[in-house]
């Protein structure tokens, strides 16, 4: 049937007050492997289209094109809405002279002990800006616009992308009543070393709109800069051991020596700014700091391989009636 989580946000919402609005539930199945069919919890109808496995902003692209209203709301499957979603997203949408109109996400995190470092990843979704964890959009905005960058394959980045191309198409977003719930999903030690694969993303990202991308996209300032100092390091200090062992210059012994210096006191710094604000046990810091020291040189290798294969990419085509279709910017 799919996530359990899936089977919970429908329960959800079948549980909850009906929306005052005409509705429609679609749901896009897009497992890589699909081999026997979605099934819904009783009580449940919904459109299921299958899906290409092309990732969410493909998912999400076949839901919206194939939905029927004025507005479309997209919610992820690893979110609960209150018992009064349907109803406040009713009253976000009536009369909003806005384009799109977000949802507040509540993250619940353990209340006997700090939370570890997936767990405040997570809860940092809950300031995060226009996230389709629950966003609606108005359809003629997601088609001026062109939809989400199918181009982005994680979820990750693309709802901010498609967020700001909407604004450059004159619409304007604003943050809703309505509000969900996204518990923390069992992850293993080694999740914080999987997502630095949205580095390559980001590399998109930095071809299409430069420099200031971060500041356009509201996406906060990240640690690639010292990433990378680290990842240098540890690749100086590595090439000067070889070279010292094959020449017996005790200068390149040195430079071997002052750069893994540096290495390990710029690992140690990053180790520590994720234990601090954890719960020290013995299990997050022997993760933190296995993963610390393995982070840097995955995030500037996705960086780079990103950077690679994005070598003249444009952003997509804004088409807003009355204007010529442009770029955005």
């Amino acid at each position: 049937m799919g996530r359990p989580s899936l089977t919970a946000l429908l329960e959800a919402l079948s549980a909850g007050a009906p929306c005052p609005l005409p509705t429609e539930l679609i749901l896009v199945d897009d497992r890589p492997s699909a081999r026997t069919p979605l099934s819904l919890p009783p009580g449940i109808e919904a459109r299921i289209i299958a899906g290409r496995a092309a990732g969410p902003a493909a998912a999400r692209n076949l839901g919206w094109r194939a939905a029927r209203h004025a507005w479309v709301a997209f919610l992820d499957d690893d979110v609960l809405p209150g018992p009064d979603w349907a109803v406040r997203l009713a009253e976000d949408l009536t009369g909003t002279g806005a384009a799109g109109v977000q949802g507040r996400l509540h993250v619940p995190l353990p209340a006997d002990r700090r939370p570890t470092d997936w767990e405040r990843v997570t809860a940092a979704l809950a300031d995060g800006a226009w996230i389709t964890a629950d966003m609606a959009y108005r359809r003629e905005a997601l088609e001026a616009a062109g939809g989400f960058d199918e181009r982005l394959p994680r979820a990750f980045r693309e709802d901010a992308e498609l967020a700001h191309r909407v604004r450059q198409a004159g619409g304007r977003l604003v943050r809703g009543t309505r509000t969900v719930t996204h518990p923390v999903r069992p992850e293993s030690r080694w999740v914080s070393v999987r997502t630095q694969r949205g580095n390559a993303d980001d590399a998109l990202l930095r071809r299409l709109y430069g420099p200031s991308w971060r500041e356009l996209l509201e996406i906060p300032p990240g640690r690639r800069s010292r990433h990378a100092v680290i990842t240098a390091a540890a690749v100086t200090a590595l090439g000067c051991t070889v070279l010292a062992a094959r020449t017996a210059r005790p200068g390149w012994t040195a430079a071997a020596g002052l750069a893994a210096l540096v290495w390990a006191g710029a690992t140690a710094e990053f180790a520590a700014a994720r234990i601090a604000p954890g719960p020290r046990d013995r299990r997050e810091v022997s993760t933190m700091l296995a993963t610390s020291a393995v982070i840097p040189p995955v995030a500037v290798a996705h960086w780079l391989r990103g950077w690679l294969a994005w070598r003249g990419a444009r952003p997509q085509v804004l088409r807003v009636p009355g204007r010529e279709p442009v770029a955005a910017r």
